[in-house]
This record gives C-alpha cells, sequence and structure tokens, in this order.
C-alpha cells in the first residue's frame, strides 16, 4: 500500500548512492547476494534476543535491496538479476518470522507460523500473477522500474518492513504484531486473487 507513494521518494537518494558505488569490481548481483548474506544473521541474532543487532542487518538488508535495484537500473534490468533478488526477498521475509519463533516458541510459535502461513498466501499470488502478466506482456505502470508486473495490495516492503522493526524494538509484542499483520496478509491476498483473476479472465 505505501510502497508506490515512498519509492518515488527513496528513489533519488538510492540513485546518488548508486553513482557513487558504480564500480567494475561492483555489480547489482554482488549486492544482492552481501544483502542477504548479512540478513541470515539475522536468524541467529534473534534466536539468543539480540534483537538491536538484528534490527541492524534487517535495515542494512533492505538499503542494499534498494541499492542492487538501483545500480541495476543504471546498467540495465536482467531477468536473472530480478530472480535473484526476488527469491532471496522472500527467503530473507520467511527467517525473520522464524528467528522469533526461536527466540521464544512458547510465546511466538503459533503466531510466528500465522505470519509464515500469510506469506505463502501473499508471495504464491504475488508470483503467480508476475509471471502469467509477464506471458501475457500486461503492462505495469505503477511499478514501472520492476523487473516485473508488481501486483501491489495492504501489505507490501515497506509494511513488511515496519513490522520488523517494531518487532525488533518491542519484541514481547511480536506475537500481537504477527496475528495482525498476518490477518492482514490474508486481505492482500484475497484482493490479489480477486484482481489477477479478473485481469486475466481478459486475456
Amino acid at each position: 500500500m505505501l510502497d508506490r507513494h515512498l519509492h518515488p521518494r527513496v528513489k533519488p537518494f538510492l540513485h546518488r548512492c548508486a553513482t557513487l558505488i558504480d564500480k567494475p569490481g561492483i555489480t547489482p548481483d554482488g549486492i544482492t547476494l552481501t544483502g542477504f548474506a548479512i540478513s541470515v544473521l539475522t536468524l541467529p541474532f534473534l534466536a539468543l534476543g539480540w534483537y538491536p543487532a538484528a534490527l541492524v542487518t534487517i535495515i542494512l538488508n533492505r538499503l542494499l535491496d534498494g541499492l542492487d535495484g538501483a545500480l541495476a537500473r543504471r546498467r540495465g534490468l536482467t531477468d536473472a538479476g530480478g530472480f535473484l533478488d526476488i527469491t532471496l526477498d522472500f527467503l530473507f521475509y520467511a527467517l525473520v518470522p522464524f528467528g522469533f519463533i526461536l527466540a521464544d516458541p512458547l510465546h511466538n510459535a503459533l503466531a510466528g507460523s500465522w505470519l509464515l502461513f500469510a506469506f505463502i498466501g501473499t508471495g504464491s499470488s504475488f508470483l503467480a500473477f508476475a509471471a502469467l502478466a509477464a506471458k501475457h506482456q500486461i503492462d505495469n505502470p505503477g511499478y514501472a522500474h520492476k523487473s516485473f508486473y508488481y501486483l501491489g495490495g495492504l501489505t507490501e516492503g515497506t509494511e513488511t518492513l515496519l513490522l520488523f522493526i517494531l518487532s525488533c524494538l518491542f519484541p514481547h509484542y511480536f506475537a500481537v504484531l504477527a496475528w495482525i499483520f498476518g490477518a492482514l496478509c490474508w486481505l492482500t491476498t484475497c484482493n490479489r486473487l480477486w484482481a489477477g483473476y479478473v485481469t486475466l479472465r481478459a486475456y
């Protein structure tokens, strides 16, 4: 919901950063892999209850996720880079709830599982429509800078990042936040199912 409003404001900053690092030894895919490697540290940090450290790795991952795209746009978007980026993004989104489950299984396991269940809904509807939109060459004016059709909703990247930040700042409220956000994810999934079905029926 917030991505289409936030991206145009963040894009100039990322473009300036990409200009500074646009060197022969630095590649968009390399930044993607570096960002994911940093994000993997989030799992043990959360499991050990090191929430400030986990917050740092989460923010660094999201920063590098934006930077790899900015550099890719300077050099030309590729299908391979887009595939790598979205796959590692979804793995990152899954490891954060799992980390909170490991931190406190008694209180977080059910809510964390609900959140992961909801992420399956948003992720599958997102990727399935993106694949078929590419097949039918459906334009994506709202997210023209993406490698594939970006079907929006109530819970997108910005909202998910806010969830992760709040969970790290207030870890005792993770379960409550997960239940609420999971419900919003299912509203997003239902909206995507309907919008995607209606759109594709026209083709």
